[in-house]
């Protein structure tokens, strides 16, 4: 059984996204200590816990200690019994879908299995990409590289009631693209902007202010949407992505919260889009360590951009290498910061 320090690098739940995802892909038992031992809430989350519970009813895994709090779990699939085609979770909390499916999405999908999951709980929550991310920025680097799903957003969910329905198709991957992304092209970003339970001019606001932030640096937008859509608690959010067929794949998300004015909310996601966009790299540091996963299994050598080298990205490396044998590398120069990954099936 692989025994894996949940506080290496950054320490936080991406850790423990990857090693379920890709225990339940490889077939590998897994003990993972000190979860979240760096964060100022330790142990597992409702979030954590929904997730690793979904993976492990899916591949009919052994999983202990899996309660809230716990700083430590084994986790024994059994991959060859996956049976489901359509499952219904509720988190019955705030809890984060986004970060749920970022679980669910590759540990089916890469055991060349395919689900409908429809999942209740938080869409747009602290700390956790913005479901609009993942659909717009995140579906569409996984769908170049062989990674099919759909989101489909039912209803939103924001703190403290959730109460958001979102449904994922997954489709199989047996093996995984390669990637090679080291150049960008212009793509004008676009921005989508949403809000629930307020007066429709915070969606129109967020807008506004994430335009005069793009234009104050140069760069021209022409397409924009806002929605008011319904949801158990009041909140909004906003997205500013540039993606294509062949990338970039660049998005900056920003969620509202009580007292934070929608003039705030739309600045900070465009400052987010920016800081990738304006560095000219194909890849944004939020995407870089998602794409770390899928193509430790593919076959051949990837190798794509980044304008700034996270904790997160670091630790995905370390972790996932660890895991499954995958060599890869980071070279630094004045664009940016080059990720070299080559798969397991390429060696």
């Amino acid at each position: 059984m692989l025994k894996i320090d949940g506080s290496y690098g950054e320490g936080g739940g991406q850790i423990l996204r990857s090693i379920i995802s890709l225990s339940a892909i490889t077939g590998k038992p897994v003990e993972v200590i000190n979860i979240r031992a760096k964060h100022q809430n330790p142990g597992l989350r409702p979030q954590h816990i929904f997730a690793i519970r979904t993976v492990s009813n899916l591949f009919h895994a052994t999983v202990e200690n899996l309660a809230l709090g716990s700083d430590w779990i084994r986790f024994i699939p059994k991959s060859d019994l996956f049976e489901e085609s359509m499952i219904k979770i509720n988190v019955g909390t705030a809890g984060s879908i986004p970060l749920i499916l970022q679980t669910v999405i590759p540990a089916v999908s890469l055991s060349g299995k395919s689900l409908c999951i429809e999942v209740t709980g938080g869409t747009d929550v602290k700390m956790s990409p913005t479901m609009d991310y993942l659909r717009y920025v995140v579906m569409q680097a996984y769908l170049s590289i062989g990674v099919k799903f759909s989101i489909e957003i039912l209803k939103r969910g924001y703190y403290p009631k959730g109460g958001g329905q979102v449904r994922s198709e997954i489709s199989p991957c047996k093996t995984p693209n390669t990637l090679d992304l080291l150049n960008t092209h212009y793509v004008e970003p676009k921005i989508v902007s949403v809000c629930s339970r307020l007066p429709k001019h915070v969606a129109e606001r967020q807008i506004s202010s994430a335009l005069l932030k793009l234009e104050k640096n140069g760069v021209h937008c022409n397409s924009y949407s806002s929605s008011f859509e319904t949801s158990l608690s009041p909140g909004s959010s906003v997205l500013v992505h540039s993606e294509s067929d062949f990338g970039p794949y660049i998005g900056g998300d920003s969620i509202g919260e009580l007292g934070k004015a929608a003039e705030c909310v739309g600045e900070e996601a465009a400052d987010r889009f920016l800081e990738s966009y304006l560095a000219k790299v194909p890849i944004d540091f939020f995407l870089a360590d998602m794409l770390v996963l899928p193509l430790s299994l593919a076959k051949g050598k990837s190798r794509y951009r980044v304008g700034k080298l996270t904790e997160h990205l670091k630790t995905s490396l370390e972790i996932v290498s660890h895991i499954v044998g995958c060599k890869y590398r980071i070279e630094s120069d004045e664009k940016g910061h080059i990720i070299n990954i080559e798969g397991i099936l390429s060696q």
